[in-house]
């Protein structure tokens, strides 16, 4: 897995949700959600599963502790991804209530997984266009240290990290 461990990734759902990804380690990512339906939100050390399906196509799953499962397909020689997200009845209801930065706000996660409605879920299947990909290498703090903001991902895009 050498060509996916390492990267860092911007993407834009085909409904407009922009999204950055970085693969920590072989169990760990981070993220931060630029635009869409819980856009400023970000996670560092998310664990999950990541598996090699084919050369070049990579798959992610896990779930958080909203209770949100997402699987994740990277398909690098296209630079395109598949992901399906299944929001919780209470994330699609408040998804205000998850837009933090969730290492810090975990027992709120999880007081709302139980406080609301988790079903039906809402599903959002769609593929989404790499914008951006780069190997910055594994286990890199400095990646994904700061909230989301506007015109971030240009900025990045750009050449800028951020440290």
């Amino acid at each position: 897995m050498k060509d996916f461990i390492g990267m860092q990734f911007i993407y834009t759902y085909d409904n407009g949700w922009e999204y950055e990804l970085y693969v920590k380690n072989e169990t760990t990512i981070d993220y931060r959600i630029h635009s869409g339906m819980v856009a400023g939100r970000w996670v560092k050390d998310q664990k999950v599963d990541i598996v090699k399906l084919t050369d070049g196509v990579y798959k992610i799953s896990w779930t958080e502790p909203t209770g949100t499962d997402v699987c994740l397909d990277f398909m690098l020689k296209e630079d395109r991804t598949h992901g399906t997200i299944f929001f919780p009845k209470w994330v699609h209801e408040h998804p205000e209530i998850t837009v933090c930065f969730q290492n810090d706000f975990i027992p709120v996660m999880e007081e709302s997984r139980l406080k609301y409605d988790t079903y039906p879920k809402y599903v959002v299947p769609e593929f989404s266009t790499i914008t951006y990909k780069k190997y910055v290498g594994e286990n890199d703090e400095s990646i994904i240290s700061v909230a989301p903001y506007k015109g971030m991902t240009d900025e990045i895009r750009a050449g800028k990290f951020y440290k």
